[in-house]
């Protein structure tokens, strides 16, 4: 009897254990398997081949629900109108909270979760709702330390991150009185499916990056700006499409505008009598003209007591000229997914990204940790030079090795050739190349804003922060590209900016307080700075201490180009300029020449010359003086007084300042110190 006891209960939990697997029930009341949908996905492991259902009964949830690295889940409401999911946050008041991106900021957070279904569900962010008015709130990030967090801000109901895709969305509502309600964001291989759903919110509420098509889709926009907006930078195919959908809001309302790269489609759209006369707009604020032009295609859409003239039909014009027949959600997902499940609209993969060879040589020898090396076992690296399988297998093999580097150029002139392929094949594995030493460069700068010479290698002196020959220059001048979405730069993952922004400040607040003080004095700087005590500081043996006719001008170029100078940055580079003024040694100039009787076989000599120029590499940090040090360290005052190898092997003396005093700072001057500006 026992063991008919056993077998039965056996039998009946293998039935529960099923039944669990295929769905599970959430009811607030406490009739459901579980109270809150988030202990719901809590239950489920984080991996299926095949759908489960969380069932949410009626009632509303009120609480923020976070999928995390798990994907095929379906969350399934009872109702659309009956079963609610409703959290109040302020993104504003969000990032204030020490929060470094927008994780948590939704009521609805997803990441690397594809193969998520939400129906007949509504997700709301009520905060707008529930507001009284604006709030003046503590925020430790602002300069001030205050923050206004307006009821109209930005609120999303629905955030997702990269590594969600596949999403679809059916008989759902989102709302919100803020901007940004609907945010499914991965330019690169975000797809995301919308049918019969309302959406509401303020401006660009419907904001979808990457793959995106919506049809039967009420929107209600209450803001004066954009209903709905796109960025499709991540690939030139990626488009948002909205069928058959229709406007509504409040008076004077703008259909959508675009900040980035973007495509859009509006078949069979209807719009209100009171709207605004606006057609989809490329917004001023983003960063500079899209490189793949206007793209927003219109096919029998027409506005309630008459159509306005960017109404009318120019599919024609789209690339391929397809007919609104074709619009299909299989064509909008460039027939790499189909969620309407009909067969016959799938077809081949799209074809291969087009590559380029100098780029492809660059993945080789990009490091683990997303620098590059300026040289392995003292050869330098050419990318002009093809490898042979055996070569790309030893290349590869080091990629955990710590030298990484930006000295010679190196990292920075990688990143700025994958983000340029990138643009011109359209191949995304180049940009990911690109980003990730953007990454490297945020991860290697110092606490004080300095670059180390290499990371995370700090022996010797390459911990030491390096303007020698422009590296750290280059550095923040492809993080400021970065944070100004400047050409190219516009196109690589905009969660980059920020932090770039910041690096860029750290690096200029560096630079001002590296700037050397000779006897109460504001000069130059030196090739090499003590990381800790940001004094000038030896590297080779001779390269020793000094201010430095060479460094001192990238570094003040890079200031000149900061808009808006303070009256620091204004002073330093005044005190910068007349320092090059005064070490400057006129009717001189440094020549190369051949010579058989030198060991080198030639020479490098300064010479007089009338009306001429010439700038040594290193001066004294107290007297001004210029001096010559050879291998042996020894300082001596003139060139001639080195052996010839270093004589001729390296630059102790040129004209590096000539441009920048007779050309590049008067024309600063003359917009920021005879301007409003000027000091």
């Amino acid at each position: 009897m026992l063991r008919l006891l056993i077998l039965v209960l056996g039998l009946a939990g293998g039935i529960i254990c099923r039944a669990v697997a295929r769905q599970i029930t959430v009811a607030a009341d406490g009739s459901g398997m579980f109270r809150t949908v988030q202990e719901a996905i809590n239950s489920l492991p984080a991996h299926a081949s095949k759908q489960r259902v969380i069932f949410i009964k009626n009632g509303t949830y009120r609480e923020q629900v976070f999928i995390d690295g798990k994907d095929h889940i379906t969350l399934k409401g009872e109702s659309e109108k009956g079963s609610i999911i409703s959290f109040a946050l302020a993104r504003d008041a969000y990032r204030c909270g020490g929060n470094a991106d927008d994780w948590g900021v939704a009521t609805l957070n997803m990441r690397n979760s594809p193969d998520v279904t939400l129906e007949n569900l509504t997700i709301v962010n009520s905060y707008g709702f529930d507001a009284a008015g604006d709030v003046t709130i503590d925020c430790p990030v602002e300069p001030s330390g205050k923050k206004v967090v307006s009821k109209t801000g930005h609120q999303m109901a629905l955030r997702t991150f990269a590594g969600t895709t596949r999403l679809i969305v059916r008989h759902c509502t989102f709302r919100a009185l803020g901007g940004d309600t609907v945010s499914p964001w991965d330019t690169e291989g975000g797809m995301y499916y919308f049918k019969d759903c309302t959406l509401e919110g303020g401006v660009d509420f419907y904001c979808p990056r990457g793959w995106a098509y919506a049809e039967n889709v009420r929107f209600i926009c209450h803001n004066m700006s954009a209903a709905i907006w796109h960025d499709g930078s991540g690939n030139r195919d990626s488009k948002t499409v909205l069928k058959n959908c229709t406007f509504e809001g409040d008076n004077g309302f703008k259909l959508g505008r675009y900040h980035r790269e973007s495509q859009f489609y509006l078949i069979g759209c209807r719009f209100p009598q009171n709207m605004a006369d606006a057609d989809i707009y490329h917004a001023t604020s983003g960063p500079g003209t899209p490189s793949w032009g206007r793209r927003v295609y219109y096919s029998d859409c027409h506005r309630e007591g008459g159509d306005f003239a960017w109404m009318k039909d120019n599919l024609a014009t789209a690339l391929g000229a397809p007919t609104a027949k074709q619009i299909t959600a299989a064509w909008a997902f460039d027939n790499r997914w189909n969620p309407e499940g009909k067969k016959k609209d799938v077809a081949k993969a799209a074809a291969p990204a087009a590559t380029d060879t100098t780029a492809e040589r660059m993945l080789i020898y990009q490091r683990t940790i997303g620098g590059w090396p300026k040289a392995i076992s003292e050869v330098k690296v050419d990318y002009k030079k093809a490898l042979t399988e055996a070569e790309k297998a030893a290349v590869a093999a080091g990629a955990a090795r710590n030298d990484a580097t930006i000295d010679n150029n190196a990292t920075t002139r990688e990143i700025r050739y994958l983000v340029e392929a990138f643009k011109r094949t359209n191949n995304a594995v180049y940009r990911k190349a690109a980003e990730r030493g953007i990454r490297f460069l945020l991860q290697m700068q110092h606490k004080s804003g300095g670059f180390p010479q290499y990371y995370p290698d700090s022996s010797s002196y390459r911990g030491q922060i390096t303007y020698n020959d422009d590296a750290m220059v280059r550095a923040l001048w492809v993080l400021k590209d970065v944070a100004d979405q400047k050409g190219d730069f516009a196109l690589v993952d905009p969660t980059l900016v920020g932090p770039a922004k910041q690096a860029v400040q750290r690096g200029i607040s560096c630079i001002l307080r590296t700037q050397y003080v000779q006897n109460g004095k504001l000069t130059a700087w030196c090739a090499q700075h003590d990381r800790r005590t940001l004094l000038p500081t030896k590297a080779r043996a001779f390269e020793l201490p000094s201010l430095s006719g060479m460094e001192t001008v990238g570094i003040l170029e890079f200031l000149m180009a900061v808009d808006q100078p303070t009256s620091e940055i204004k002073l330093a580079i005044k005190a910068g300029v007349a320092w090059l003024n005064e070490v400057k040694m006129p009717g001189l100039t440094v020549k190369l020449i051949e010579d058989p009787k030198q060991p080198s076989g030639r020479d490098r000599v300064i010479v007089p010359e009338a009306g001429a120029n010439v700038w040594a590499r290193f001066y004294d940090l107290e007297t001004n003086k210029p001096f010559y040090v050879g291998r042996a360290g020894e300082k001596k005052p003139n060139l001639a007084d080195i052996e010839n190898e270093r004589r001729a092997g390296y630059a102790y003396a040129g004209t590096w300042p000539e441009k920048l005093l007779t050309k590049a700072y008067p024309k600063w001057q003359h917009k920021w110190e005879n301007g409003k500006s000027g000091l």
